[in-house]
């Protein structure tokens, strides 16, 4: 239930995140037994790079404390989705934090929007959107794999935001998202393998005072279809968007500075001989680096306006 309120201290059955450097991070919970292959209740003991942990001496332990390893130490910090994105077990390819923060700003989500979403994958987004949306939002995100929408359900409900979503098996670009959600969403977000069939769907699903539509597409041929179908449909302000994060290395220089007194006076034989100490000066420069993030996808972005102005 750590997902849902800022909690001072770890409690047995809490999701905790076991920081032990920037590219080792874990997800565990926080319980004293697990069940082996066997069947059979064992002492949870989780091996990590730096040692075992015995998970078991965490609980009761405030969150960020310095926890002991067999072989150095780590950190249990309480969990947020960007955490989780970094530690969540994967059934899909995810959605990371650069097209995700693109994601919420571009649909305006805020406390209390109503967002439906479709495919819930491995649920990376939709602890984003649950977070953004509370405490008086809904978030309805769907999924054609039976097995998936059940894992994910089970997640949120262990998460402790159970109350704020629901996961519903089900073809959207087939079947659409249900009469019950016609008029009701402010936002819809699409990851699907030909979102333009859900468009016609996502219309009826926005409000009557309009909404906003964001879908990502990897290649740009489907981003095309989806722009075709926006414009079908009503859709205004259509904008496609690729979002690259690039770090810039900030490194500071020696760069020797030219000696120019040889221009105005001529050397006379005893200063050809005398060694002179180079001058110079310290700056700060910025590099971009030798290798950058790649492609993730394409964000198609629309407005769908309110019923008077369609």
């Amino acid at each position: 239930m750590s997902f849902a309120q800022p909690k001072t201290v770890i409690e047995e059955g809490d999701t905790v995140i076991l920081y032990l450097t920037v590219t080792n991070v874990y997800a565990i919970e926080a319980v004293p037994q697990i069940r082996n292959k066997k069947n059979e209740m064992i002492e949870y003991v989780f091996q990590t790079n730096f040692g075992a942990l015995k998970v078991k001496d965490i609980i009761g332990v405030p969150y960020g404390s310095k926890v002991e390893l067999s072989k150095g130490w780590a950190h249990v910090l309480q969990p947020n989705p960007e955490l989780w994105t970094q530690t969540l077990p994967h059934r899909t390819q995810i959605l990371y934090t650069p097209d995700i923060s693109m994601i919420l700003y571009q649909l305006e989500v805020k406390p209390g929007s109503v967002v439906i979403e479709s495919g819930t994958g491995s649920g990376s987004l939709s602890h984003y959107f649950l977070r953004a949306i509370r405490p008086h939002g809904y978030l309805h995100t769907f999924d054609f794999h039976e097995e998936r929408v059940q894992k994910a359900q089970e997640e949120f409900d262990s998460h402790g935001l159970g109350e704020f979503v629901k996961v519903t098996h089900r073809d959207v670009c087939q079947n659409g998202f249900g009469e019950e959600l016609n008029g009701k969403a402010d936002a819809v977000f699409l990851d699907l393998p030909a979102p333009q069939l859900a468009i016609p769907h996502a219309a009826k699903a926005l409000k009557d005072e309009g909404g906003r539509l964001c879908s990502f597409s990897p290649c740009i041929e489907q981003s095309l279809r989806v722009c075709e179908a926006l414009e079908q449909h009503g859709f205004v302000d259509v904008l496609n968007l690729e979002v690259l994060q690039i770090e810039d290395v900030v490194r500071t220089k020696n760069v020797p500075v030219m000696d120019l007194e040889f221009v105005k006076h001529k050397k006379s034989e005893s200063d050809k001989d005398a060694k002179t100490p180079k001058e110079t000066k310290k700056y700060i420069t910025s590099n971009a680096p030798n290798t950058i993030a790649g492609h993730t996808g394409y964000l198609t972005v629309a407005e769908l306006p309110p019923l008077f102005a369609r």
